[in-house]
């Protein structure tokens, strides 16, 4: 099955969840993640740079959104899901939610198709093979209870007109709710047209923020609620292995670098 464009990036991002799994203590502890890389890509972990943990800031991300979906579906033991451009995360097995919950995995038809292949099915999850930005798909799923949306990696491969258009209709279409994605600044959009991996992927960022809490102002229901750090984040310095954690450490000197992806929490 050929994967195209940002379609691509979902390797890079599993990769980095499988090689977290490997830590003493990791972060995230997603062993489906470990498997599916393996089976995806069997020497993904060889050569120079294969085991590399630099990619640990995605693993951060991750395990934020987890802890606050976790958080979010305490509080809405009936709830609906909308994890969006899923790629071949697990998210589903890790939070395990209640039958209550009706979860929906989406992304492109093709990484659904991989989906199928490398996850078990589940019960009350319902994959929705899509583009994200057609949103003839919000019509398949339940809106008469509040709504959880996880959109990790999806809002910076957007244009600012279709990340706008994406989060009102679903505001709009449900009674309440709450908004969990990533951003990046400004600058880290505009670099990102030099960045290896996107040119090597054919995926570029077409829209950033550097105040990612006015996105409130789409929608008068829409309230900014906190934000979590990524590159500079607490549990990345306390379980990186020791080179990462210096790199990052460097990094961060660089204020465009420290803030140039944030973790975003909204409600309505």
């Amino acid at each position: 099955m050929k994967l195209v464009g940002v379609q691509k990036t979902l390797s890079p991002v599993l990769k980095a969840k499988a090689l977290d799994n490997r830590l003493p203590v990791p972060i995230l502890g997603d062993a489906y993640a470990e498997r599916v890389m393996r089976r995806l890509d069997p020497a993904y972990d060889s050569g120079r740079f294969g085991a590399s943990q630099l990619g640990l800031a995605a693993v951060v991300r991750a395990k934020v959104l987890d802890d606050w979906a976790r958080s979010f579906l305490a509080d809405h033991p009936e709830a609906v899901v909308l994890n969006l451009g899923c790629g071949l995360d697990a998210r589903v097995y890790r939070i395990d939610p209640a039958a209550t919950v009706e979860w929906y995995d989406l992304d492109y038809p093709g990484v659904m198709d991989l989906r199928r292949q490398f996850l078990p099915a589940r019960q009350h999850c319902t994959p929705i093979g899509s583009d994200v930005t057609d949103l003839g798909w919000l019509t398949r799923v339940r809106h008469d209870v509040p709504v959880l949306v996880i959109a990790e990696g999806l809002i910076p491969y957007l244009t600012e007109a279709g990340a706008r258009l994406l989060l009102t209709s679903i505001v709009d279409a449900f009674p309440a709710g709450q908004l969990e994605f990533d951003t990046v600044s400004v600058a880290a959009w505009r670099a990102a047209r030099w960045d290896p991996l996107g040119r090597k992927y054919n995926a570029q960022f077409h829209c950033g923020f550097d105040d990612p809490a006015a996105l409130a102002d789409w929608h008068p229901r829409l309230e900014y609620v906190d934000e979590a750090p990524m590159n500079d984040s607490p549990e990345l310095m306390a379980k990186a292995p020791a080179t990462i954690r210096r790199v990052y450490r460097l990094m961060n000197l660089v204020p465009a670098f420290k803030r140039s992806s944030r973790i975003l929490r909204f409600r309505f």
